[in-house]
């Protein structure tokens, strides 16, 4: 895994989201994921040095070639996946993930299911929205939104934590984070995971939980 941009300061940066995380949460509680995706081992434990134990990932088979070595020395780290989550991957992803934040299809619920059911434990979940209802996004529909959530709190009970969305691309995110939010608030989940480099102190205004940051953090890819 290489990366051909220079890697910043990363304690320094981390430090600097982190103020700006806790000024726009105004004394709320606001993790701040760090997106590793694409990142080499080495910018991960300069995060871990600093302090930062908890990350997301897109793909499976990239986290589990980066983390089960870092955990080694790092067992505390929270490991989220952000990415799709193919039903052939779910047992791989229930061994390796704290939490998932892309279940978004009934096929993929009845794969955690059975993979947890195997394995003795289930990672928190997190409902995606496609919030934007953009055909090109993965995430459940809207209008499909609160019947798919109803029967995910039925199937998983606490194990359901939440909901992750992402607005679309060149417009105000403000109106869509706050529908995720108020969605989040009607079926009574805690977590809300929005917000990225570009727009997280909106998001933590608008209710985030989570943001999930990369560029911002770890420099370009």
């Amino acid at each position: 895994m290489t990366d051909d941009h220079p890697i910043p300061d990363i304690a320094a940066t981390i430090a600097a989201l982190n103020r700006r995380i806790t000024q726009a949460a105004a004394g709320r509680a606001v993790t701040l994921i760090a997106v590793s995706k694409t990142k080499p081992a080495t910018a991960i434990e300069a995060a871990l040095a600093a302090g930062q134990l908890v990350f997301g990932e897109n793909r499976v088979q990239e986290a589990a070639l980066k983390f089960p070595p870092l955990r080694v020395t790092h067992p505390d780290i929270d490991l989220h996946l952000i990415g799709p989550l193919q039903t052939n991957k779910a047992r791989d992803a229930v061994l390796l993930f704290d939490q998932i934040e892309t279940l978004d299809r009934p096929k993929l619920a009845d794969a955690l299911a059975a993979a947890a059911e195997r394995e003795g434990s289930m990672p928190n979940l997190l409902v995606q929205i496609n919030i934007g209802d953009e055909p090109q996004k993965a995430g459940v529909a809207r209008a499909e939104a609160d019947a798919f959530i109803r029967a995910m709190r039925a199937r998983f009970g606490a194990a359901l934590r939440g909901l992750m969305a992402i607005p679309p691309v060149g417009q105000d995110p403000a109106p869509y984070f706050r529908d995720l939010v108020a969605m989040a608030d009607h079926h009574g989940l805690p977590v809300r995971s929005i917000g990225m480099s570009d727009d997280f102190e909106i998001a933590i205004a608008c209710g985030a939980t989570q943001v999930r940051i990369g560029s911002a953090l770890f420099g370009g890819r």
